[in-house]
C-alpha cells in the first residue's frame, strides 16, 4: 500500500511541476498580449506536429537523455554531479579527433571515438569523485569548477593548434569528420540518427541494472541511508568512483553522440550554448532521477524547446516562453528538493533533542 502511495507520488509530482510551468507561461502570454490557445497549438506543431518536426524533438532529447541517465546514476548514489557540461564537452572533442586522427576502418573509429568520449569524460568526472574521497573537497563546487576548465580547454585547442583553416576560418572549430565515420540516420531526410536508439537502449539497461543488481542496490543504499549502506559493509569511497566514472561516461557519450550524428565536428560552444547538459539535469531531477522517467522528461523538455521555435515562427510571443516554462520547473524542483532538505534537518533536530 505504501508503496503504492510512494509510486502514485513520484508520477503526480512531475505532473503538478508541468502543470505548474504551463500556467506560468500561460499568465506571461495573456501579459504579452497573446493568445494561450493559439500559442500552446503552434509549441504543440512544432514538437510533435508532423512526423519531421516529431523526428527533430527526439533528435534534440537524445543529448538531454544520455546526460540525464549519468546524472541519475550519481544522484541515486548521493552524489551531486553538477560537471556534466565539462564531461560532455571533453567527450564531445576527444570523439572528434579520434573520428579525424585515429587510423583504421570506418567502424573501427566510429566505436572508438564513442569510446574514447565516454572514458574522457568518465575520468574527468571520476576526478573530482577522487578529489572528495582523498582531500574532502566538495564535489558540488569542484565538479562545477571543472566545467569552466574542460570549456577553456577545448575552446583554445580548437582556435589555435587545431582549427579547421580550409574554409573562411570564422568558427573556431575542428575540421569535419569523414561522412563513413558519421552515426546512421535512421529515416532518410530526417535529422535523427542512431544516437537515439543508443540512448533508450541505454535508459532501459539502467533501469534494470539500478532495480535488479546487486551493484544497483548498493547504489541505492548509500544514497538513502549512507550510515546503514556502511554499516552493510559498502565502500563509499570505491562506489564514489565508480558511480562518478559512469556518470561522467554517459556524459561524454552525450558529447560523442552529438559530433558523430549532428554536428560531424567540435565546434567550439556547441555543448554550452544550446545548454544540453544543464537541460540533461533538469530532466533528471524532474523524474527523481528514474532512468525511464529520465527519458521521458527529455523528450518533454526537448519539445519545449523546439515548440518554442514554432511559437516563434508562427505567432508575436517569442522564443523565449519555453524558457519561462523551463524556469517554472526549475523553481517547482528547487522548492521541492528545499523542502525535503528541511525536513531531513528538521528530523534530525528532533530526534537530537528527543535522546
Amino acid at each position: 500500500m505504501l508503496k503504492g502511495k510512494a509510486s502514485i507520488s513520484a508520477w503526480l509530482q512531475p505532473l503538478l511541476a508541468i502543470l505548474i510551468g504551463l500556467i506560468g507561461g500561460a499568465i506571461a502570454i495573456l501579459l504579452i498580449g497573446g493568445s494561450v490557445f493559439d500559442t500552446y497549438a503552434q509549441m504543440w506543431k512544432g514538437a510533435f506536429g508532423n512526423f519531421y518536426f516529431f523526428t527533430n524533438t527526439l533528435t534534440r532529447a537524445t543529448p538531454l537523455l544520455l546526460v540525464g541517465l549519468g546524472v541519475s546514476i550519481a544522484f541515486r548514489a548521493g552524489f551531486f554531479n553538477m560537471g556534466s557540461e565539462g564531461q560532455m564537452i571533453l567527450g564531445a572533442f576527444t570523439s572528434a579527433l579520434i573520428a579525424l586522427y585515429f587510423p583504421g576502418t570506418p567502424l573501427f573509429k566510429l566505436l572508438a571515438a564513442m569510446l574514447g568520449g565516454i572514458l574522457v569524460g568518465g575520468l574527468w568526472s571520476a576526478f573530482a569523485g577522487w578529489l572528495d574521497a582523498r582531500f574532502r573537497m566538495n564535489l558540488i563546487i569542484t565538479t562545477l569548477l571543472l566545467n569552466y576548465i574542460a570549456s577553456l580547454f577545448a575552446g583554445y585547442m580548437v582556435a589555435y593548434p587545431l582549427k579547421d583553416k580550409t574554409g573562411s576560418a570564422a568558427l573556431a572549430q575542428t575540421m569535419m569528420v569523414d561522412k563513413s565515420v558519421w552515426l546512421p540516420k535512421l529515416f532518410p531526410g530526417m535529422s535523427i540518427h542512431a544516437g537515439f536508439i543508443i540512448a533508450i537502449v541505454l535508459a532501459v539497461a539502467l533501469f534494470l541494472f539500478i532495480k535488479y543488481s546487486s551493484g544497483g542496490y548498493e547504489i541505492r543504499m548509500l544514497g538513502y541511508n549512507p550510515l546503514f549502506a556502511a554499516y552493510g559493509g559498502v565502500n563509499r569511497g570505491r562506489l564514489m568512483l565508480y558511480s562518478m566514472f559512469a556518470s561522467g561516461g554517459f556524459a561524454g557519450l552525450a558529447g560523442a553522440v552529438e559530433v558523430l550524428g549532428m554536428q560531424y565536428r567540435y565546434t567550439d560552444g556547441m555543448v554550452t550554448n544550446p545548454g544540453y547538459a544543464w537541460s540533461g539535469i533538469m530532466a533528471t531531477l524532474l523524474s527523481g532521477a528514474h532512468p525511464l522517467g529520465t527519458a521521458v522528461a527529455s523528450v518533454l523538455l526537448a519539445a519545449l524547446q523546439t515548440g518554442g521555435m514554432g511559437v516563434e515562427r508562427n505567432t508575436s510571443i517569442p522564443l523565449e516562453i519555453s524558457s519561462v516554462i523551463q524556469s517554472l520547473l526549475i523553481l517547482f524542483i528547487t522548492a521541492k528538493f528545499g523542502l525535503g532538505l528541511w525536513k531531513r534537518r528538521k528530523g534530525g533536530n528532533s530526534d537530537a533533542a528527543s535522546s
